[in-house]
């Protein structure tokens, strides 16, 4: 009998309809369009507005939508895992919601937090539930309202930060196509360098803690980027040398939408050029655990079947990763 792989069959993507430019960031905070551009790559971000609008908003309509695109009933779902790091309240969790209101009654599901890792996490340990043979449907989704933790009078992060969500179906298959291998990290004495301050069981909410805007996102961005440049490279580097496989053989980089120079180092350590490198950052800016599948979905056309693509990502933690996954189908 073949080994059975976790194959995606499917990916899909939601963006909030309200833009945020630069532009009129500049009449928020002291920065401006070509400081921006040039430091990030970013020009606009998609911000959920409206009252009680949280990430399983963003997450319901992504996963929606893979359904209907997958001719995929919801009662179909075995398992749905959400990544993010912006959960709609402490508990239930997020995955809870989403799976509820698209009637997704048989589905095991739960939230996993490894910050703007989260998607490769998660689909990392849904395609352990395929490779057992456990499940035969599993939605991974990655999601995040990051306009509800930025401080928007911060202009070293308010810059960076947009709102989004995508989703992908994981389906058994016995063919040399899917997930083909991972290898992810972490080191929890990054936590310094980027983190939220208050809001956990370590220091809860309290007018102290509001006053002190400890709130929102902290982080500290030489030493991230520093930490980031090396690691995502690098342990996609590897990914590739212990699967002998090339520059040339890969098809598309799928990067962490963080930073375009912390994606343009990556690239060149794997020997690869821009024109095989995922990006969208421009048009979204970091939407944290949604970047990948937002990018697979923004580049779902141009990828066939058998197509080898790297998936890479850094994250607060520090989390990091990269994945080797072969593309299951061709367009549509």
């Amino acid at each position: 009998m073949n080994k059975i792989r976790a194959a995606i069959t499917g990916v899909n993507g939601y963006v909030p309809d309200y833009v945020l430019t630069n532009k009129e960031l500049e009449t928020m905070v002291e920065t401006n369009d070509e400081w921006i551009t040039s430091r990030t790559g970013i020009k606009e971000r998609r911000i959920l507005k409206g009252e009680d609008q949280g990430t399983s908003v963003l997450g319901i309509a992504a996963v929606k939508g893979l359904l209907e695109k997958t001719n995929t009933k919801a009662d179909e779902i075995d398992l749905l895992i959400c990544a993010t790091t912006t959960p709609d309240m402490t508990f239930p969790a997020t995955a809870n919601i989403i799976a509820n209101e698209i009637g997704a009654v048989n589905a095991f599901n739960y939230d996993l937090q490894a910050a703007c890792s989260g998607f490769i996490y998660a689909l990392t340990t849904g395609s352990q539930f395929i490779e057992t043979g456990k499940y035969k449907k599993v939605v991974v989704v990655g999601a995040d309202k990051m306009s509800s933790i930025v401080d928007y009078t911060d202009r070293t992060t308010c810059i960076i930060f947009g709102d989004g969500a995508g989703a992908v179906m994981l389906e058994p298959t016995e063919e040399e196509i899917g997930i083909m291998d991972a290898k992810l990290h972490s080191d929890g004495s990054g936590a310094q360098h980027l983190h939220m301050k208050a809001g956990g069981s370590r220091r809860p909410a309290s007018h102290e803690t509001i006053d002190r805007r400890e709130h929102f996102v902290f982080q500290e961005g030489s030493a991230v980027f520093k930490f980031a440049v090396t690691n995502m490279a690098d342990v996609s580097a590897q990914v590739m040398e212990r699967n002998n496989l090339t520059g040339d053989d890969i098809a598309f980089l799928v990067p962490h939408q963080a930073n375009k120079r912390i994606i343009d180092a990556t690239a060149r350590r794997m020997e690869i050029g821009a024109e095989k490198v995922m990006l969208n950052i421009h048009k979204y800016g970091n939407t944290t655990s949604g970047t990948i599948p937002l990018c697979l979905w923004n580049y779902e056309d141009q990828l066939k079947k058998g197509d080898n693509i790297i998936l890479a990502a850094f994250g607060g933690g520090f989390t990091w990763g990269a994945l080797w996954v072969k593309w299951a189908y061709d367009p549509a």
